[in-house]
C-alpha cells in the first residue's frame, strides 16, 4: 500500500469530531485508506443488500449492532442513516464515532450538509500526489514529464501496473453508467459522454457555456447541471478568475480543469505518453498537472485551496493566484523545457497592477525542466519539486 499523506490530518481531527467524511473520486484510494488508517473499527460497506435491508428494516437494531467505531462506506445508499447519526451523536457525545465514505460524493454531501453539519469534519482524498508517489520505496513517480501527465494518479495504476488506456475506459463506464445516470436520470447518456470529451478539450481556456451547448446540442441550462455533476463527482472543476480591485479590463469567465491528467487524456484520445509532446493541447495538460498537484499538496494538508487565474483583456495572465494568509503566491505553468524570459510576464503586470494588499507573496514558475533558478523577478521550479511547494 502506498502512504497517504493525508493521514495526519485525518488522526489529528479524530479527537475533535463525532464523524469524520473521506470523499474523493471514485477509486481514488479512500476505502483502502480508512481500512488500514482505522483496522480496529468495524467496516460495514452498504453495496452489500443485505446490509441495507438491516438497516432498512430495523436502523435502531443496527445501531445497537454498529453503535461505535464503525466506518460507514457508500453511506449514501441508506440516506436516513445521517438523521439517526445526528440524533446518536449527539446524544452519546462520542469523538471519532463513526467514519463516512461514498463513491457518489455528491449524494453524500448532499446528506451530510443536511443533516450532519457542525458534526462532520470533512477530507478530500484525490488520487495519488507525487509527492506521495515519491516517498513510496522505491519511488514510484514516472521519470519524465510526459508519463506523468498520461499515467496521473489513480492508485490501481501504480500498485497493479495496470493498462491505463483499458483502465480508463472502465473508468468511464462505470462512472457514467452508475453515478451519472442515477443521479441526473439521463436517457442518452452518448450525449453526456460527447460532452464530457468537448469539455476535455477545452481543458485551461475560459469557459464559454454557450458555445458548449451549441456543439454539444444541449441547453446552456443543462451545461451547468452537467458541470456541477462532473464538479461534485470529482472529475472536473471551475477555477475562478480573481479580480479584485484592478483598475484595468479583466476576463470574468471561469477555466475548465480535470482532476486528473490520465483521464484527461483518455478523453483527448492521446495513447500513448509520447503523443503528448506534439498535442494541441501540451502547454493545457502541463498546467492542469501542475494546478492539481498545489492542490492535492493542500487538501492532504487539510487546507482548502484558495486557488484562481488572473488575465486581463489584452492576454496577459498569470495560471494561478493562490491566496494563503497575507501571501498572495502567483504560479505560471510553462511545457517549455528551458526557461525564458517571457515567462515572468503575467507576474510583473499582476504585481504592478495589483491592490496594496496583495503585492507580498511569491512568484513562481514551474517549467518542464530539470533545473531550478533563483531569478531576481521569479524562483523557477521543475515540475519534479510540485510535491514540495
Amino acid at each position: 500500500m502506498i502512504n497517504r499523506q493525508i493521514t495526519e490530518s485525518i488522526r489529528a481531527l479524530l479527537a475533535q469530531y463525532p464523524i469524520l467524511s473521506v470523499t474523493g473520486p471514485r477509486q481514488s484510494g479512500k476505502t483502502t485508506l480508512l481500512r488500514n488508517l482505522f483496522s480496529e473499527y468495524r467496516y460495514v460497506n452498504f453495496e452489500d443488500p443485505d446490509t441495507r435491508l438491516f438497516f432498512e428494516q430495523d436502523a435502531r437494531g443496527f445501531l445497537r449492532e454498529y453503535d461505535r467505531y464503525v466506518i460507514f462506506d457508500e453511506a449514501q445508499r441508506v440516506p436516513d442513516l445521517f438523521s439517526y447519526l445526528q440524533v446518536k451523536t449527539d446524544e452519546d457525545r462520542l469523538m471519532g464515532q463513526f467514519i463516512l465514505s461514498g463513491s457518489q460524493n455528491f449524494l453524500l454531501l448532499e446528506k451530510i450538509t443536511q443533516s450532519l453539519a457542525g458534526r462532520v469534519a470533512i477530507f478530500r482524498l484525490l488520487p495519488l500526489s507525487h509527492a506521495e508517489l515519491e516517498a513510496n520505496h522505491p519511488p514510484l513517480k514516472p521519470a519524465d514529464v510526459e508519463t506523468s501527465i498520461w499515467r496521473g494518479g489513480y492508485p490501481v495504476l501504480y500498485d497493479r501496473n495496470a493498462d491505463p488506456a483499458f483502465y480508463f475506459q472502465s473508468y468511464l463506464e462505470t462512472y457514467v453508467e452508475r453515478d451519472v445516470r442515477n443521479v441526473l436520470n439521463i436517457k442518452d447518456l452518448n450525449t453526456f459522454q460527447i460532452f464530457l470529451r468537448l469539455c476535455a478539450g477545452r481543458v485551461g481556456q475560459p469557459l464559454n457555456v454557450q458555445s458548449l451547448a451549441t456543439e454539444a446540442g444541449i441547453s446552456a441550462i443543462t451545461v451547468r447541471n452537467w458541470l456541477s455533476i462532473l464538479e461534485a463527482s470529482y472529475i472536473a472543476f471551475q477555477l475562478p478568475p480573481f479580480f479584485e480591485n484592478f483598475n484595468k479590463r479583466l476576463v470574468k469567465s471561469p477555466k475548465l480543469y480535470f482532476y486528473d491528467t490520465g483521464l484527461l487524456c483518455n478523453l483527448l484520445g492521446i495513447t500513448t505518453a509520447a503523443q503528448i509532446n506534439q498535442h494541441f493541447s501540451r502547454g493545457s495538460l502541463f498546467e492542469n498537472m501542475a494546478i492539481v498537484e498545489l492542490m492535492k499538496n493542500r487538501y492532504n494538508r487539510n487546507v482548502r485551496p484558495d486557488f484562481y487565474f488572473w488575465k486581463d483583456n489584452h492576454g496577459v495572465e498569470v495560471d494561478l493566484v493562490s491566496l494563503e494568509g497575507p501571501d498572495t503566491q502567483l504560479f505560471e505553468m510553462k511545457y517549455s523545457f528551458t526557461p525564458n524570459a517571457a515567462f515572468f510576464k503575467g507576474l510583473q503586470s499582476f504585481r504592478s497592477n495589483a491592490p496594496g494588499h496583495r503585492i507580498s507573496g511569491k512568484n513562481i514558475v514551474v517549467y518542464a525542466g530539470d533545473e531550478g533558478q533563483l531569478r531576481s523577478v521569479a524562483k523557477i521550479e521543475s515540475w519534479r519539486h510540485l510535491g514540495r511547494l
